[in-house]
């Protein structure tokens, strides 16, 4: 049976996975699409042998998983698809409702973070489907992630603000936001590390190739979208995909403010694999 590998739908993802692409390695393997909110629940239900998955999931499952070594999907400043848009400046959303993205978990505490602990407000939070304008009809603000931040910020409409997740947590605790992890089900590792360790070189292959190519990357992922590659090619470059000690600090820094808001029951350890 060959491994389960997830994989987010999303354009961020997309340079992680071109090498595999060129280089056919996708033959070696299961792979299974979905948003975040889907992998977080099928590696949970043993439906993947591993995936990148929201960074707040693997706080809440961390005794079930270990994470995968040298990739993560994170940002040290703008991320550039993660965005709060608001009819109001950020400071005037005391009580006034926001609309999150029903696709998300993440960016979900990330963003109540943000506007407990950087602004002291509380507004009132319901989940939506990602559509801008339904949700803004509801909602004084609406939170968006992936594709659909992405294209909601290239076509922004002027009349709104935009504040971008990444930037807002750079800006509040100096340090990289880890958006993603790779996890691995710890029954998986023990009967397959073999396997694991030769998905980890192949993706870490695939995003240093694809680092190299990056205009041909984007170029690939321009053809599907409204937005020309050279946006596309600026939006990678501001993405960071490994996992090294600065951001395994800011992802501790994430856990221990959103323990602090209840929002996790404890700050989990970092179980990383040694391979």
């Amino acid at each position: 049976m060959r491994p389960r590998v997830g994989h987010i739908q999303f354009i961020n993802c997309f340079p992680l996975f071109y090498g595999l692409i060129e280089k056919k390695f996708l033959l070696e393997v299961d792979l299974i699409k979905g948003n975040p909110t889907d992998l977080n629940r099928m590696l949970a239900d043993n439906l993947l042998d591993l995936a990148p998955i929201s960074s707040i999931a693997y706080a809440r499952n961390y005794r079930e998983y270990v994470l995968m070594p040298e990739i993560s999907i994170s940002a040290d400043g703008d991320v550039k698809s993660i965005y709060l848009f608001s009819k109001l400046p950020i400071e005037q959303l005391d009580g006034k409702k926001i609309a999150l993205t029903n696709i998300s978990a993440t960016s979900h505490a990330l963003l109540r973070i943000i506007m407990a602990r950087k602004y002291g407000l509380a507004p009132e939070y319901f989940s939506s489907t990602p559509e801008l304008g339904a949700m803004l009809i509801e909602a004084d603000a609406a939170l968006l992630i992936g594709d659909d931040a992405l294209r909601a910020k290239y076509n922004q409409d002027p009349r709104l603000y935009a504040y971008d997740l990444g930037k807002e947590w750079k800006d509040m605790t100096g340090l990289p936001m880890v958006f993603a992890v790779w996890a691995i089900r710890k029954d998986f590792v023990e009967k397959k590390l073999g396997q694991v360790k030769m998905i980890k070189d192949s993706f870490i292959d695939s995003m240093n190739y694809s680092l190299e190519h990056i205009e041909d990357v984007a170029c690939k992922a321009a053809q599907w979208e409204e937005i020309p590659a050279d946006y596309l090619v600026d939006y990678f470059n501001s993405l960071r995909f490994d996992f090294d000690e600065r951001k395994q600090e800011g992802l501790m820094q994430y856990y221990k403010e959103a323990h602090k808001l209840g929002l996790i029951e404890e700050v989990p350890p970092l179980t990383i694999l040694d391979i």
